[in-house]
């Protein structure tokens, strides 16, 4: 009985095997576009949208997206409760939100990346906020982190 199931799960290790996932390297390849080549309506956008959020932890009003400038991913998670709670935090170690320095623009083969140093009162903060627009001009994503200072000598790695 215990070769049995021995033999059992050693034909199913060996059965599971991992799925190889191709990628072009095309999909993965990031861009630092220059300033003719930024789309200025697209631009203030992303602005416009990455300040709205971030001015919610000031007033605790946040006026909701709509399908015409988000995706619908982007409108189920921007919900004034999570941006509540993230709200409290930042408040608490950043002091109030002042704006957004464009600190660049990047490209890959899918979407625009706007990054932005945010800034707030307390000289400790050293956030920035990534604002991602897709190809139908929607945007995709919006993401606060830490700055990285060497962001693009990443890119070139």
């Amino acid at each position: 009985m215990k070769k049995a199931i021995l033999i059992i799960c050693l034909s199913l290790l060996a059965g599971c095997k991992s799925k190889n996932i191709s990628r072009d390297t095309e999909d993965l390849k990031i861009t630092k576009l220059e300033a003719p080549e930024i789309n200025a309506n697209q631009q203030k956008k992303a602005y416009d949208l990455g300040k709205r959020v971030l001015e919610t932890c000031n007033t605790s009003k946040f006026k909701p997206f709509d399908e015409t400038e988000v995706t619908k991913s982007v409108m189920e998670n921007t919900t004034e409760e999570r941006l509540t709670k993230t709200c409290t935090r930042f408040r608490q170690y950043y002091g109030s939100f002042v704006d957004l320095k464009l600190d660049g623009v990047y490209k890959t083969k899918q979407e625009v990346i706007y990054r932005y140093h945010a800034l707030y009162t307390k000289k400790v903060a050293n956030k920035e906020l990534r604002v991602f627009v897709n190809e139908e001009n929607l945007v995709s994503a919006i993401k606060s982190m830490d700055w990285e200072e060497n962001f693009e000598s990443k890119l070139k790695d």
